[in-house]
């Protein structure tokens, strides 16, 4: 079966989509579990046990982000190039502050030292706080608009600067996203810990809970009536050769709710986030971690496809030049790349999901202090 170009686009826009939510739900709960690690472990042996429950996971979980990432250079490689251009700093960031997991995950516990395994412990939280905080702020930009434009020959110009980025509607959208992670992590360590641990972590998402349905409001009556979104005025045909100067696109104000309407079963998905929250809180208070966890993935499924259903078709909108804008339509690799790319996902993406799943499986269990003191010298 060969899916046609129109068809393919959509497709990737799904798939990319997917990506991203698996990407949060996982490696979300570990980097919520480093931003958490020095308030909720009160000494190295709870520290340790902290470390010890996404210890065995977070390099798979990272495979998500690293496909999202390649999947979104191969199936729109103009948002790739205008994104590193307008990002780059940002990116570098991200990029610095995950180096912190690796060194810090494997050699944190090698030594003794107190202040050598301290260290550690904060470089782990800069590695899980500031990636969560600075995609929220990434994507609080997509939806005001970044400042670039292409020239006659498709080179992408960016205007901006990195302090431009850090506008106030984009620190509530990284208020979002680092609360929304930060929950994810206290759900994981509630259903992974026991004793104090756990009831501290218990603690840690109501309060983040509340934290991230707060602002997630705030962010979306903002983006109702203080931001103007962009619309498409006229286009080619969808499965026509990419062009992103082929378009015509005005700045409206509402122009962000156009798809709610169009479509009213979109309204399912801030449903379904604030719906996960308030069962995070629910169930955290009644002890079900499972559940609660259950919730706390649906809120991030819910946020995400809250921000891509604004948005569609749009992935990169220029306030500079909004004919420049990036849409689903005209950013596309080729009809070819595409239809390799989406056999090669049909193939490979349920044998990730099958070994991942495998691999929790065996590497369960409630982790306690006892099994860090059995374990001293082969537990992180």
């Amino acid at each position: 079966m060969i899916l046609d170009y129109e068809t393919l686009k959509l497709v990737w826009w799904v798939l990319v989509g997917v990506l991203l939510i698996g990407f949060a739900i996982t490696d979300g709960f570990d980097m919520g579990t480093g931003a958490l690690l020095p308030f909720l472990g009160k000494n190295d042996e709870e520290r340790r046990v902290i470390i010890n429950t996404v210890g065995p996971h977070w390099d798979g979980n990272q495979v998500w982000f690293i496909t999202a990432g390649g999947a979104i250079f191969a199936a729109w490689p103009a948002v790739y190039a205008a994104a590193f251009s307008g990002f780059y700093i940002a990116m570098l960031l991200v990029l610095f502050a995950l180096f912190f997991r690796p060194v810090g995950f494997d050699y944190r516990s090698k030594i003794a030292d107190p202040r050598w395994r301290s260290t550690w412990d904060w470089g782990l939280f800069v590695g899980g706080a500031v990636p969560a905080l600075l995609f929220g702020v990434a994507f609080g930009n997509l939806l005001l608009g970044v400042p670039f434009q292409f020239d006659d020959m498709l080179r992408p110009t960016y205007t901006g600067s990195f302090f431009g980025l850090l506008r106030p509607f984009a620190l509530l959208a990284g208020v979002v996203s680092l609360s929304m992670l930060v929950m994810h992590g206290a759900v994981w360590l509630q259903w992974r810990t026991t004793g104090a641990i756990e009831q501290r972590a218990r603690t840690a998402a109501r309060l983040a809970a509340v934290v991230m349905i707060v602002s997630f409001a705030l962010a979306g009556v903002w983006l109702a009536h203080g931001i103007d979104g962009f619309r498409i005025v006229s286009e080619p045909a969808h499965g026509a050769l990419p062009n992103p100067l082929g378009k015509s696109v005005a700045i409206v104000a509402g122009a962000w709710l156009d798809n709610y309407r169009l479509y009213p079963w979109m309204k399912a998905a801030p449903i379904v986030a604030f719906l996960g929250a308030l069962g995070v809180l629910l169930f955290s208070t009644a002890k079900k971690s499972t559940l609660a966890f259950i919730c706390s993935a649906l809120t991030m499924a819910g946020v995400i496809l809250t921000a891509g259903f604004s948005m569609f078709p749009f992935i990169m909108p220029s306030d500079t030049n909004p004919t420049s804008s990036l849409t689903l339509w005209d950013a596309s690799s080729s009809h070819l790349t595409m239809t390799i790319m989406f056999w090669a996902a049909v193939i490979f993406v349920p044998i990730i999901l099958a070994y991942t799943t495998w691999t929790y499986r065996v590497m369960w269990g409630k982790l306690t202090v006892e099994y860090v003191r059995d374990n001293s010298h082969s537990a992180y």
